[in-house]
């Protein structure tokens, strides 16, 4: 007597993961970028412009304030700049067109979380910020010949608190954008915000003392001057410290850029749309 022989399992495929579901997301959203030209152009050539406009205003207000250290000034402010406006500014825009074209609330019913969702989408305006902020960062600092960071720890840390404000700013403010063309709009306040008020193109130490203190508690003034104080040793407010003395100027700033980091993600978590207003 033969026996029927057992039906071979179904092949499969591999096994769905958080990390192999943001690189698929990643992935599908650098294509959609790349085809951008509007987005690209906002993100590739826009902060090289205003990079050159930083340099000359630095060099008018270094007359004006003799011993401004123009050089590390430049290439702090022009990290910043790429990063506001190739992260914070270019994933506002994605959100909303993502949103406007149901593809966020498609992927809601697959496998990916919320949160993989927002970061996937984020993955590639995050890849072409870091990247472009360490060509800047790196090739300014050969060329202007500036000292090697002082505590590189505390770069990372506020490098990583600058981009997790700006991701959840983006996302917030992808909640009261209508539309992909006034994104340049609704954003417009928290980018006047990072290039006035976190001093990128104004030097804290050159404002008002009254007005510098204001501008220190602004959203995102604490992560950039994380950066600052990481690279040189000072945020302008004290004389450059070693090593050690660096992690004493820079508590104010985890503490103030942890406080905005909570209240930012509150706000996305609160007020992010999946899908257009009816």
């Amino acid at each position: 007597m033969t026996t029927a022989a057992a039906p071979a399992a179904p092949a499969t495929g591999p096994r769905s993961t958080a990390a192999r579901r943001l690189l698929a997301l990643g992935r599908a959203e650098a294509t959609l970028l790349m085809r951008n030209r509007t987005a690209l152009f906002t993100a590739l050539v826009l902060p090289v412009v205003l990079i050159s406009s930083l340099h000359g205003l630095l060099k008018k207000q270094a007359e004006d304030n003799p011993g401004l250290d123009v050089d590390s000034l430049l290439v702090y402010g022009s990290v910043g700049m790429i990063l506001a406006f190739v992260v914070y500014y270019n994933l506002t825009a994605a959100y909303v067109a993502r949103r406007g074209e149901l593809v966020l609330k498609r992927m809601r019913t697959g496998e990916a979380r919320d949160l993989e969702i927002l970061l996937g989408t984020a993955v590639p305006s995050l890849t072409l910020g870091l990247l472009m902020a360490a060509l800047i960062g790196i090739g300014g600092s050969v060329r202007l010949h500036l000292t090697v960071p002082v505590n590189p720890l505390l770069m990372v840390i506020g490098l990583v608190l600058a981009l997790a404000t700006m991701i959840a700013l983006a996302a917030l403010s992808s909640a009261f954008t209508r539309t992909v063309e006034s994104a340049g709009i609704t954003t417009l306040p928290v980018m006047l915000v990072m290039q006035f008020g976190s001093g990128l193109f104004v030097p804290l130490e050159v404002m008002p003392a009254q007005l510098a203190d204001v501008c220190r508690l602004l959203p995102t003034t604490p992560a950039f001057q994380l950066i600052r104080v990481g690279w040189f040793g000072t945020d302008g407010s004290a004389a450059a410290t070693g090593f050690l003395g660096s992690w004493g100027t820079a508590a104010p700033h985890l503490i103030t850029g942890g406080i905005w980091l909570g209240l930012a993600v509150w706000g996305a978590v609160r007020y992010f749309r999946w899908e257009p207003r009816r």
